[in-house]
């Protein structure tokens, strides 16, 4: 047996009013791909923040090659070995991603020698199949990009005990699995990585054991190769979790357009082009997936779509009516409806309550409003129907939504979107970061739409997630629709090898 790199024992952590770990065991042997499961709020986040030193416990014991360690900063647990890539991201925006790698390193020259650095990142990019311009700023980066930054981070800092929350979020299945093989290399070497992941494929196919958390205590730990997807699910959720294709009560009506996109270019926000004449129809009740990597022109499709972003040619209409370039108001006013994939910061405001967020889009309604003044019991009104309807689990509307679990959040975005009643659905990344009961409820508002006659368009990184809920499959590519194929059936690997930028043509042979 190999030792343990880390061993973590009768983990207790108390905030006001919650027990985030309660007596929490965890042993990270050397060598090991180990996986932390759980749903959110169970206590994953917690633990982890304890063993890089962001938090202390209130009891327990943290030892590191044997040693019993008190860390009383993430800078401690980096000089012991262990280096976490965070699900929220820690990047300063305004800084460029070369600057950001080196923030906050010790024992530095006072000024940074920016050809050395760049040049370091590339070599790990290069190795570890992430792809960034060391040279570009944090805010003109996509999400997905912004987490490559953040795993960067680590790996520039060599640690020997790596935590990966969700690394592989924004890969192709092609480059998942390189990356598995990465981490395989770094097990080998004797180095520990904790991989925390909702994709439970991705934990059988890269982790030797799996340790699952739920409601601040582990369930139990067990070794990958005697389990299944189905058995961790359940071990998660405390009940049987089915992963099937999705099957639609009312088939989508193809024969109507609801959303037709032609010929649309588009910069992103460093002036440079990309969106490439993209074009595209979404029929009535239709789901249609668009599957890529992260930072191929999909966050600007869908605000150019949404009227966030201004297009520098093309016109896209909901049924007969045209769209205004860069004006939110004229799509809302046609109908479309937007939930983007930084739902935090674009989609909603965090620090204000839930019954205002909900309020966003029909505040100029009388029925909330009367000679600009807001109505503020209609508004509360509201807001608990939709909490109620939605299964919002908030201590009241009065809450800031950023005190809300990701699950909770995505559904305050998710009914203020849907009870505007839309007639398209953008939805980026919907699912991203969240828990598996959290994703069946998502996933289950985006089929009740369609089932109603929205027409919605996917957009995501997951190709699971992808292939189960879609009706058709667009793949796209440095700005440009490469493949468009039925979802039933679909050849896996032809669409991770198109996601890659490769030929179709080349493909289907």
């Amino acid at each position: 047996m190999s030792q343990s790199a880390v061993r973590m024992t009768g983990i207790v952590k108390r905030f006001p009013g919650v027990v985030a770990n309660d007596g929490v065991d965890l042993e990270i042997r050397a060598g090991e791909v180990h996986a932390l499961l759980g749903e959110n709020g169970a206590g994953k986040s917690t633990l982890s923040n304890i063993l890089t030193g962001l938090y202390r416990p209130d009891e327990g014991t943290v030892e590191v090659d044997g040693e019993q360690r008190v860390f009383s900063s993430p800078r401690d647990a980096l000089e012991a070995g262990i280096g976490m890539v965070h699900q929220h991201f820690r990047l300063v925006a305004t800084f460029t991603v070369a600057e950001n790698v080196v923030l906050g390193e010790s024992g530095g020259s006072l000024f940074m020698n920016q050809d050395e650095v760049a040049t370091r990142v590339r070599e790990l990019s290069d190795r570890y199949g992430l792809a960034v311009d060391p040279s570009a700023r944090i805010w003109q980066l996509s999400v997905g990009e912004q987490q490559r930054v953040e795993i960067l981070k680590v790996l520039y800092r060599g640690a020997k005990v790596l935590i990966l929350d969700e690394p592989t979020a924004v890969l192709t299945p092609i480059e998942a699995r390189s990356l598995f093989a990465t981490l395989r290399a770094m097990a080998d070497e004797g180095r520990s990585v904790i991989f925390i992941s909702h994709k439970l494929g991705e934990v059988m196919s890269v982790s030797d054991r799996v340790t699952v958390l739920r409601g601040g205590r582990t369930v139990g730990t067990v070794n990958t190769s005697e389990t299944s997807t189905r058995g961790l699910a359940s071990m998660m959720v405390g009940r049987s979790v089915e992963f099937e294709r999705v099957v639609r009560d009312n088939p989508a009506d193809t024969s109507v357009t609801v959303l037709r996109v032609d010929e649309i270019s588009a910069n992103d926000d460093r002036g440079r082009a990309s969106l490439h004449d993209i074009s595209l129809t979404v029929g009535k009740g239709e789901i249609v997936g668009v599957a890529g990597v992260a930072g191929n022109g999909q966050r600007e499709l869908a605000e150019v779509i949404s009227g966030m972003r201004a297009s520098t040619s093309g016109r896209i209409s909901v049924g007969d009516e045209l769209v205004k370039s860069g004006k939110a108001r004229s799509a809302i006013a046609r109908g479309i409806a937007h939930v983007p994939e930084d739902r935090l910061h674009t989609g909603l405001a965090a620090s204000h309550s839930v019954e205002d967020n909900l309020a966003l889009k029909n505040y100029r309604t009388s029925t909330i409003s009367k000679f600009r003044l807001l109505k503020r019991r209609a508004i509360r009104e509201q807001a608990t129907a939709l909490v109620e309807r939605y299964d919002v689990k908030t201590p009241n509307t009065t809450t800031p939504v950023r005190l809300l679990s990701g699950g909770n959040v995505q559904k305050v975005l998710l009914a203020r979107e849907f009870s505007a009643l839309p007639k398209v659905l953008i939805a980026a990344s919907p699912t991203r970061g969240l828990d598996v009961g959290a994703i069946e409820a998502v996933r289950e508002r985006l089929v009740a739409a369609a089932n109603e006659g929205v027409g919605v368009l996917l957009i995501s990184e997951d190709l699971d997630e992808i292939m189960s809920l879609a009706d058709r499959i667009l793949v796209m590519y440095e700005g440009r629709i490469l493949d468009d194929v039925p979802a039933e059936g679909a050849d896996r690997e032809r669409i991770g090898l198109t996601m890659g930028g490769s030929n179709v043509q080349e493909v289907a042979k």
